[in-house]
């Protein structure tokens, strides 16, 4: 009577979050974070435990392929909704019916040719390895895919661990005591039972708080870059330094200041479509000019930063370089034209700073610099560290 009190309990929570993640997902854009995914598992694990406590105890008939086919599809569909949740197109309803038809085709073979405690075992065995499977993949994304959740993965690799632990000891049961081991009151059943009814307690919420944080990290995000070429702005490259120069001890940077040269007469010539593709095709560059850990972002119409960590006024000067090549290299199609433009662009680079606290001093420094440049002719580098440039006719010219 108790195990079927918490049985019933357990398909209550289940189908309540069902419906409350179907009702999130509704509201989410795009793959809906896998919040319908998840909606879908809950269904078919109450359905399976409906159908358990409708069937009484262990049987062999179409409900009972059913049940089993529901206990492991639920999981399938967890998997498939945390790959949604991580950005991973996968389809649900396909991948479930292929399963479903496998598995049901493998009891009744199962059933035929080693009976019913075989069937049982053979349950518990493939959602031991189901979970498992998932623990892994779970520990590897805490490595990978997943490291700015790291405590939350965590978390969750305890939680399907624990799933995975209890089948595999039902598997060792079935095998040693036959199907009297799945009594619903026997002892471990009820164990069984309550960690599954901790579990429908307490993994809904905290999915629901992992996309709170993923929307909360996206709106962030937004708020910290440049809508139209998604590099930092101004405050989010504050911040970017101020957590680069926390997290470790790092060595001084240098700031890039570029410019991009008579953007006014782009605009005028050739439309405001042909600026905004130039300013799209000089963030393309200046993003794959850059190191891996430096910083890149646009502070103005046509201004954009870049903050080199850790690198040497030579090697500064040289990436400095390969950029203005780049730019003045590449030529820009006009959408809706057969007009073909180049441009180019004037460079600052400031001295050396060691603290996001002198950032702005470091865009005023590269600012003056960048101004001379502008006077001394254009497309060109500028250091504010000595009054030397590096022009076009120069490149290769050297500023100590």
């Amino acid at each position: 009577m108790v195990a079927s009190t918490l049985v019933a309990m357990l398909c209550a929570h289940l189908l309540c979050f069902s419906v409350m993640f179907l009702l999130i997902s509704r509201r989410l854009p795009g793959n809906r974070m896998g919040m319908d995914f998840f909606a879908a598992g809950n269904l078919l694990l109450a359905l399976a435990y409906i159908l358990q406590l409708v069937e009484g105890g262990p049987a062999w008939s179409v409900m009972s392929v059913v049940n089993h086919t529901l206990t492991l599809a639920a999981p399938i569909a967890y998997w498939l909704g945390a790959m949604r949740f991580f950005g991973r197109q996968v389809r649900l309803w396909r991948s479930l019916i292929i399963f479903s038809v496998a598995y049901g085709i493998a009891q009744c073979l199962v059933q035929w040719s080693a009976g019913p405690t075989a069937r049982y075992a053979m349950l518990a065995a493939m959602a031991s390895v189901l979970f498992f499977v998932m623990t892994i993949t779970v520990i590897y994304g805490v490595r990978t895919f997943a490291k700015d959740l790291y405590g939350e993965m965590f978390f969750f690799a305890l939680l399907i661990g624990g799933i995975c632990i209890l089948n595999a000891l039902k598997f060792l049961k079935i095998v040693d005591g036959g199907l009297d081991a799945l009594h619903m009151d026997s002892r471990f059943q009820m164990i069984f039972y309550i960690y599954m009814s901790t579990l429908a307690t307490i993994v809904p919420p905290s999915i629901v708080w992992l996309v709170l944080r993923r929307l909360t990290d996206s709106l962030r995000n937004m708020a910290a870059r440049d809508p139209m070429t998604d590099l930092l702005n101004r405050r989010g490259l504050l911040d970017a330094l101020t957590q680069s120069f926390n997290s470790r001890n790092a060595g001084p940077a240098r700031l890039l200041l570029l410019d991009v040269d008579h953007f006014k007469r782009i605009n005028d010539t050739y439309g405001h479509q042909a600026g905004d593709e130039v300013i799209c095709q000089v963030a393309d560059i200046l993003r794959s000019t850059v190191r891996r850990d430096d910083l890149t972002g646009r502070i103005g119409g046509e201004e954009f930063v870049a903050v080199f960590l850790e690198a040497d006024g030579d090697r500064v000067i040289h990436l400095a370089e390969r950029l203005r090549a780049s730019v003045e290299s590449q030529a820009i199609k006009v959408a809706g034209s057969g007009n073909v433009l180049r441009c180019t662009v004037t460079i600052g680079i400031s001295p050396p700073f060691h603290g996001a606290h002198d950032l702005e001093d470091a865009l005023r420094q590269a600012d003056a610099a960048l101004y001379r440049g502008k006077a001394a002719g254009r497309n060109r580098i500028e250091s504010a560290e000595v009054f030397n440039s590096v022009s076009v006719e120069d490149p290769k010219a050297a500023i100590v």
